[in-house]
């Protein structure tokens, strides 16, 4: 079946892939050329390609599933899968930039794939049916047309509803590094590395590929001296104020390889694509980001993207040609299994940006699942029933069991310890210190 997939990022490259090993002909079609033989890949539009990215343990299993040749490739250059002592996968510590880098070269070598570079202009309908995409003035059409061209989609502008959800409120910004021969990296509390709550703010330390890793701030951007950190001087006196974090950063330890990379505002977004039962349009199937979007404040991004796409994949390598069918389908599971972590996002986001400004755990509402799966700390119980869920095991409603126990604890007056370092307002005072800043 002829199939043209819109975006070539890690969901488009991935169902692309997938859909081109199961006999269909396809065409996969994005204004990026790829990375060039020499220089840095800028990656164009794509705002988040040098930040952080958390490439979950539902991730490997997916790409073991679907291409464990990819997943070697990416091991081989310098990728790691942090497993359990069980050895069940945590997360694959590796850069965007590397990700991407090996679906590309697996797309460029797959049969049946083909790799187009240009802007798309618009789909090409006929009957109220969509038969493929403009490209200039040439058409590259298909039997059906996949949308894997992430939230802002313009193409299938005036065709899908609107977007619900929108700007969570927080701001980010990120520099990488790279460790020195044979250092180690700082302290950890997780597999992906350094995770500090402090007050007013969070900062993630991310361990990745060959050698690599990187710093990165999340704030409700109210304060407007913390703007600062995108000067790469700021950022690093930013690091140096936080205990835990310093010593990533020590010369002896490591150098860094990016200046401050300050990020959009975060989303969190969701996009259906039936109306009435019925397929907006018949012929697009929209998937990954262009489904829903979530901010990196729990990382689940792309997990949820390639969970999409391989249930769409599934889905279409089981209706054959019926792609009304199929779309339907497929909507009903996005919004069965894709949806709650939307809403999730959406209620946990808004309750965390309250609380970074100040305010305190309101036991008089719904917890929002951070709090309750904090008070996993204080309570084996609370700690069984959320286990599953911050694996992504388990829908967000599965906490429903915890949340009484999690609220009696917080009435007793717990709250999560935040780490040591500076608070919000001190941060800003350092970071507005540097000259850069000035």
């Amino acid at each position: 079946m002829r199939t043209v997939v819109v975006g070539a990022g890690p969901t488009g490259l991935f169902t692309g892939i997938a859909l081109a090993r199961r006999g269909h002909d396809v065409v996969v079609v994005d204004r990026d050329a790829g990375p060039p033989p020499n220089g840095s890949w800028r990656r164009k539009g794509v705002m988040q390609f040098h930040q952080a990215h958390t490439f979950r343990g539902h991730v490997v299993d997916v790409m073991r599933a679907e291409m464990p040749d990819v997943l070697d490739d990416l091991v081989a250059a310098g990728a790691a899968v942090a497993a359990t002592p069980e050895d069940r996968p945590v997360a694959l510590l590796c850069r965007r930039i590397t990700f991407e880098g090996g679906l590309r070269r697996a797309a460029a070598e797959q049969r049946g794939l083909t790799l187009v570079t240009g802007h798309v202009d618009r789909l090409v309908t006929d009957r109220g049916r969509a038969l493929g995409i403009a490209i200039g003035g040439s058409a590259v059409t298909g039997v059906i047309v996949i949308d894997a061209s992430g939230r802002a989609s313009r193409f299938t502008d005036g065709i899908r509803p609107s977007a619900e959800g929108g700007d969570c409120g927080a701001v980010y910004v990120t520099r990488q590094y790279r460790l020195q021969h044979r250092a180690q990296p700082g302290r950890l509390n997780s597999p992906i590395g350094l995770s500090l709550s402090l007050a007013g703010y969070v900062a993630i330390a991310f361990i990745h590929d060959a050698g690599t890793f990187s710093i990165t701030f999340i704030h409700d951007g109210t304060d407007k001296r913390l703007r600062a950190l995108r000067y790469d001087e700021a950022f690093d006196d930013a690091v140096r104020a936080i205990p835990e974090l310093s010593e990533w950063i020590d010369p002896l330890r490591s150098q860094p390889i990016s200046p401050a990379l300050p990020g959009g505002r975060l989303y969190n977004t969701y996009r259906g694509q039936v109306s009435d039962g019925q397929p907006v349009l018949p012929g697009l199937i929209s998937v990954g980001d262009a489904v829903c979007t979530t901010t990196p404040l729990a990382g689940r991004g792309v997990t949820l993207a390639l969970l999409q796409a391989r249930e769409l994949v599934r889905i279409l390598d089981q209706a054959h040609a019926d792609i009304h069918s199929a779309t339907i389908q497929f909507d009903g599971w996005c919004t069965q299994n894709i949806r709650p972590w939307f809403e999730d996002h959406c209620y946990t986001d808004a309750d965390r940006i309250r609380r970074w400004s100040g305010g305190d755990v309101d036991i008089s509402r719904r917890l929002p699942s951070d709090l309750i799966v904090a008070a996993a700390d204080v309570d084996p119980h609370v700690k069984d029933i959320v286990g599953p869920f911050t694996v992504m095991d388990a829908l967000p409603a599965s906490l429903a069991r915890a949340e009484q126990r999690a609220r009696a604890i917080y009435a007793e007056g717990w709250r999560p310890p935040t780490a040591a370092g500076p608070t919000r307002d001190e941060l800003s005072a350092v970071v507005s210190r540097t000259p850069a800043a000035a």
